[in-house]
């Protein structure tokens, strides 16, 4: 699999959905491949999350999560997992104009198993768009829990 990058833009401010990025523990409520997360240890602004993701099969993999609450970046690398040998990314968070953020989101991962490479950039051309719907729809309802 090789690299993937998308831009999106949201009605919020970066605060926001920085706290909602780094809110791991409550992807599985919001993003419907991922059925749990946890953080397994701390480590200053790192923090490895283990992922226990649903895609035709069940797959577990741990990810160091560098949180950078400053710029309002979050960047990972990967620590260990069954699906995975490489997968590095980041969140990019910046201010456009007030109330608005533009977020961009790039990950480069490579995975253990044989996957033609057509296979691979479907999944994550139809995943990508998904995953951002995903963070829009968190982010109104949160917005209508407040």
């Amino acid at each position: 699999m090789a690299g993937a990058s998308t831009t999106e833009f949201f009605s919020c401010t970066p605060e926001e959905l920085y706290s909602i990025i780094t809110d791991y523990e409550r992807y599985p409520e919001f993003l419907s491949e991922i059925k749990s997360m946890k953080v397994i240890e701390e480590d200053g602004n790192r923090k490895l999350v283990e992922y226990k993701i649903s895609m035709i099969k069940t797959f577990t993999y741990r990810l160091w999560m560098t949180e950078n609450p400053d710029d309002y970046s979050v960047t990972w690398t990967f620590d260990s997992g069954d699906m995975f040998r490489k997968s590095d990314g980041s969140w990019i968070l910046s201010e456009e104009d007030e109330g608005t953020t533009k977020a961009t989101y790039t990950v480069d991962a490579k995975v253990k198993m044989l996957v033609p490479g057509r296979v691979t950039k479907m999944l994550v051309n139809v995943n990508l768009p998904n995953m951002m719907k995903s963070y829009h729809k968190r982010l109104e309802q949160l917005r209508e829990e407040a």
